[in-house]
């Protein structure tokens, strides 16, 4: 039999030294027959040489980030760094099911068509509450993903041909705030023919105060724009582009900017008439609810505006 494949796992980390040992050691036992290399990539923070190792079969190289400061300058540093024809990101405050890779290399060879990228689903963890989010397919097109941002496809479930990831230019280092990038990522490789998807929960994705990026408004209104405007293929779904104003609305109602989240909710509703994110954010505008209590009620169900 043919000897598997190496894979190179970049965990990008910045000031989160327990949960990245957490997130390490779930990428360390899994039950994969071939080799890990662990790409652990110091971003904006003192790397610490500890964490790195030697052992045979599942090694852990610590680097720092050389690119743009932030989590894709970082996740690029490791991509370039790697030395597998299988390149995986895993956020340093998520963790893998022991038999994740496993099952998405079984998966890309199942496939008939020319792999770029396997992910799979999640189980979000919201303050120890657990919620599955499934996709309810084995494929992932670019339509699907003009109409949805499938959050099941979450970064850390992405497990990319390295190649196919260079010929992608990797990680955009310039999407506002490193938000949304991963969204662009999953169109960028959409293109290229449709990702193949394990509808199984095998990473667990901890959402809660830990997050950097959960509640910065200002970054997450300025990357939805960008997408549209290096995206604009999203004007092209009516449902997808409603979601969209709707999650600009939100955004803009917990700034707070009263006007615009107005005016977007209404482009929202607009475009499609059962857009419950124009609704809600037309009552954050209003100061009827509070954002934090909107997020915290989905997050509950691990869902997301």
């Amino acid at each position: 039999m043919p000897t598997p494949d190496l894979v190179s796992v970049v965990i990008a980390t910045r000031n989160r030294p327990e949960l990245v040992r957490k997130a390490i050691a779930s990428v360390i036992a899994q039950d994969y027959a071939g080799e890990i290399e662990v790409v652990l990539v110091f971003d904006q923070s003192e790397p610490d040489l500890t964490m790195a190792s030697d052992a045979p079969g599942r090694t852990v190289r610590v680097i720092t980030n050389t690119r743009t400061p932030g989590l894709a300058g970082a996740r690029n540093s490791g991509i370039q760094a790697a030395e597998g024809p299988w390149v995986a990101f895993c956020d340093d405050d998520d963790h893998w099911r022991p038999e994740k890779l496993t099952r998405q290399l079984a998966a890309g060879q199942r496939s008939s068509r020319e792999v770029h990228l396997i992910t799979c689903s999640i189980e979000v963890d919201f303050d120890g509450t657990l919620s599955v989010r499934s996709a309810g397919c084995d494929e992932v097109t670019h339509a699907q993903l003009l109409r949805s941002r499938m959050s099941m496809l979450h970064s850390s479930t992405f497990l990319f041909r390295r190649s196919s990831l260079i010929e992608l230019g990797m990680v955009d280092e310039f999407v506002p705030g490193s938000q949304n990038e991963d969204w662009d990522l999953l169109l960028r490789t959409a293109r290229l023919g449709p990702i193949i998807h394990v509808d199984e929960p095998l990473v667990v994705v901890l959402w809660g105060t830990t997050s950097f990026f959960s509640r910065t408004w200002d970054t997450k209104v300025s990357s939805l724009h960008w997408m549209l405007e290096h995206h604009p293929e999203l004007q092209t779904d009516r449902k997808g582009l409603a979601r969209v104003y709707g999650q600009i609305a939100f955004g803009e109602a917990s700034r707070p900017d009263r006007r615009e989240s107005l005016r977007y909710a209404g482009r929202a509703l607009r475009k499609d008439p059962l857009q419950w994110r124009a609704v809600v954010s037309g009552a954050v505008a209003l100061r009827l609810v509070s954002p934090a209590r909107v997020l915290n009620t989905l997050h509950k169900y691990g869902r997301g505006v």
